[in-house]
C-alpha cells in the first residue's frame, strides 16, 4: 500500500502545488484515515471530551484528595460517579469510605478485598524473578497498581461505565502505571486524570475547594503534610515534603512497620519458611495461605528491625525523586528465595534469571505487567521454578537477615563432590588443568599476539 493509499499526502503532488500555486490558494487535502485509525486517535484524545462521560469509575480512597475528585467529576463532567477502593493490606479501616462515598450522592460503591489475589498473582510472581528496581526497591507500590486498574476496568464493564480516573498527580509513576493497565485491559476506555486537567494545584486551593464544597477537611490536612505515604500488604512508602533533601535523616518516629535496629531484640530469632515451586508456602512448618504468610514474615521482620531502605530512585517520567521505603515481610523473603534458589537451580538457570531480572524489574515499575514482554519473561522465571522447594532457615537479628541453612530433595548440591575430603573419584582433579587450558587459550594467543 502507497502513502496515499494509507491517509497520507502524495509528496509529488504536494511539490507541484507548491511550485504553481498562487498567494491564497488552497493545498490539496489529504484523505480521511481509515476508520482504525481514527479509533486510535480516539484512545488518546477521548478523556477530554467530557460530552461522551456518563459514568465514571473513581479509584477511591476516602481521603482529602480523592474525596476532591469525586465531587470534581460529578460537577465537571455531570456524570455518576461508581467508587472503587481496594483492601490490598494497607490496615486501614475502609467502612468510613463506603459513608462518604453515601454522602457524596454515590449509589454503586464497591470495596474489594484483594489481598490474597494480591499476593498470590502479583507479588509471588514478582518476587520468583528476584525483582529489584536499581539493585535496592522491592517494588511496593509499583505492583499493586496493575491489580487496582484490573478490578477498576472489571467494574467499568459490570456497571456500563465508559471511563475511569484516578489520583495520580502527573509529576509521578502511578499515571503511567494505572493509565497503561487501563489501555492495556480495554483499549478505548476513556481516562480522566484531574491533576493532569484541574487548577487546583496547590494544597490551599484544593482544601479551599474542599471547603466550599461541604468536604471534611481533617485538621491534620490543612498543613503540609510531612511526607506522602502509600501502603499496602507488601510495604509502605514515604515520599515528599521533610523527605525531599536526600541529605536529612529520616525521623525514627515516622515508621510504622519496623523498630529501628538498634530497639530490636538482643536475641536472635530463627524462622524457617518451606517453598513449593519457588513460592513460600508456610512458616516453622504450619501451611498458610500467601497474604497471611506474607502478613506473618511483615510482623516477626518489624519486630527484628528489617526492611527500612532509604534510596534515590529515577522515575519512569524523567526526574530523580527520594523515597523511604519500609518492606519487612519482603527483605527476608527475597533472601530466602535467593537461598533456595542456589540449590534448586542449574547455573545457567540462574545466571540468565540474574540477567532477565533488571530488565523485569523496570517493566514492573514502569508499568507494563500487562505487556506481552513481561508476560514472556514471566513464563521464562516460571519455568525455572519447576523443582525449586524445599526449606530455608534464617536468623534474624538487628536489622539483618541471615541464610544459616538450606535443604530441599531437589538440591543439585553434592556434599560427596563438593567435599574437601576423598570424593571416591567422582571428581578427578587432574582433569582441570585441560579445562583451564582451554579457557586461557584466547588469552595466551592474545598475549603472544599483542605481546602483553
Amino acid at each position: 500500500m502507497g502513502l496515499a493509499a494509507a491517509g497520507e499526502l502524495d509528496v509529488h503532488s504536494l511539490a507541484g502545488a507548491l511550485r504553481s500555486m498562487k498567494r491564497g490558494t488552497a493545498l490539496p487535502t489529504a484523505p480521511k484515515r481509515s476508520h482504525r485509525l481514527q479509533s486510535r486517535c480516539l484512545v488518546r484524545t477521548c478523556a477530554l471530551d467530557k460530552s461522551n462521560v456518563n459514568k465514571v469509575v473513581l479509584a477511591y480512597s476516602g481521603g482529602l484528595d480523592t474525596s476532591v475528585i469525586l465531587k470534581w467529576l460529578q460537577e465537571t463532567y455531570e456524570c455518576e460517579v461508581v467508587t472503587f477502593t481496594a483492601d490490598l493490606g494497607q490496615g486501614e479501616e475502609l467502612e468510613p469510605a463506603r459513608k462518604k462515598a453515601e454522602a457524596a450522592g454515590v449509589k454503586d460503591i464497591f470495596i474489594d478485598d484483594l489481598r490474597e489475589e494480591f499476593v498470590s498473582d502479583y507479588v509471588f510472581p514478582m518476587f520468583r524473578a528476584n525483582s529489584l528496581y536499581e539493585g535496592v526497591y522491592l517494588l511496593g507500590t509499583s505492583i499493586a497498581r496493575p491489580l487496582i486498574a484490573k478490578r477498576q476496568i472489571e467494574i467499568a464493564k459490570q456497571v456500563g461505565a465508559d471511563a475511569v480516573s484516578h489520583g495520580a498527580t502527573g509529576k509521578g509513576n502511578d499515571q503511567v502505571r494505572f493509565e497503561l493497565g487501563y489501555y492495556g485491559l480495554k483499549p478505548d476506555i476513556k481516562v480522566i486524570s484531574p491533576w493532569r486537567e484541574w487548577d487546583l494545584t496547590s494544597r490551599s486551593k484544593l482544601i479551599s475547594y474542599a471547603e466550599s464544597k461541604g468536604i471534611d477537611v481533617p485538621q491534620g490536612k490543612r498543613n503540609d503534610p510531612p511526607f506522602s505515604t502509600d501502603a499496602n500488604l507488601l510495604h509502605i512508602s514515604y515520599e515528599g515534603n521533610a523527605l525531599e533533601d536526600p541529605w536529612q535523616e529520616p525521623s525514627q518516629d515516622m515508621f510504622t512497620r519496623s523498630v529501628s535496629p538498634e530497639q530490636a531484640p538482643d536475641k536472635a530469632t530463627y524462622l524457617e519458611i518451606d517453598f513449593e515451586k519457588g513460592d513460600p508456602v508456610a512458616l516453622d512448618g504450619q501451611k498458610l495461605s500467601p497474604a497471611s504468610l506474607l502478613a506473618q514474615l511483615n510482623k516477626v521482620a518489624g519486630d527484628n528491625g528489617i526492611g527500612r531502605i532509604d534510596i534515590v530512585e529515577s522515575r519512569f517520567v524523567g526526574m530523580k525523586s527520594r523515597g523511604v521505603y519500609e518492606t519487612p515481610g519482603g527483605t527476608i523473603l527475597l533472601t530466602a528465595r535467593r537461598a533456595i534458589e542456589s540449590i534448586c537451580l542449574d547455573r545457567g538457570e540462574l545466571h540468565l534469571k540474574d540477567e532477565l531480572m533488571p530488565r523485569y524489574a523496570e517493566l514492573v515499575y514502569n508499568g507494563f505487567w500487562f505487556s506481552p514482554e513481561r508476560r514472556a519473561l514471566q513464563a521464562a522465571i516460571d519455568e525455572t521454578q519447576k523443582f525449586c522447594s524445599g526449606t530455608v532457615r534464617v536468623k534474624l537479628y538487628k536489622g539483618n537477615v541471615m541464610v544459616v541453612g538450606r535443604k530441599s530433595e531437589y538440591s543439585l548440591y553434592d556434599e560427596k563432590i563438593a567435599s574437601f575430603e576423598d570424593d571416591g573419584g567422582l571428581y578427578d582433579q587432574k582433569d582441570a588443568a585441560g579445562f583451564i587450558k582451554l579457557q586461557a587459550l584466547r588469552l595466551r594467543t592474545m598475549g603472544a599476539n599483542r605481546g602483553v
